[in-house]
């Protein structure tokens, strides 16, 4: 029986899958921007909220040694030390958004732009301007 094992997961060999997830998470780190699949985009947005977290509220030397065991670049380690922690400071969680762009071609999977927000900046439905 399947009782209460909802998890989300990628439909792969486990080595294959964490491979991915790892390369998914550092690109995103990198480029502040990613398309991908929805399904990959719900898999990666929590392991980057995360290593987020984790390099704001870990002490340095620590935080660096977490968030190295999950990217495989050094630039996003020092990117996620440097710029990201003092671009978040101020906001508890929700750093990333996902956006729908459609549908791929070849297989009609739902695509989305999964991108890391602007940071302190938090819009509200009443601070916006009419069109």
């Amino acid at each position: 029986m399947r009782h209460r094992l909802s998890r989300l997961r990628l439909r792969h060999k486990p080595a294959h899958s964490n491979s991915m997830q790892r390369n998914l998470a550092t690109s995103l780190i990198l480029y502040e921007s990613i398309r991908t699949t929805k399904k990959r985009a719900q898999v990666v947005r929590p392991i980057v909220e995360r290593l987020i977290t984790i390099a704001k509220k870990k002490e340095p030397r620590l935080a660096i040694r977490e968030i190295n065991r999950v990217v495989v670049h050094e630039n996003a380690s020092k990117k996620m030390m440097e710029v990201l922690k003092d671009r978040f400071r101020k906001r508890q969680s929700g750093f990333t958004r996902m956006v729908p762009v459609g549908a791929r071609h070849g297989d009609g999977a739902k695509l989305v732009t999964l991108m890391l927000l602007d940071g302190d900046e938090v819009i509200s439905e009443s601070s916006q301007s009419p069109p």
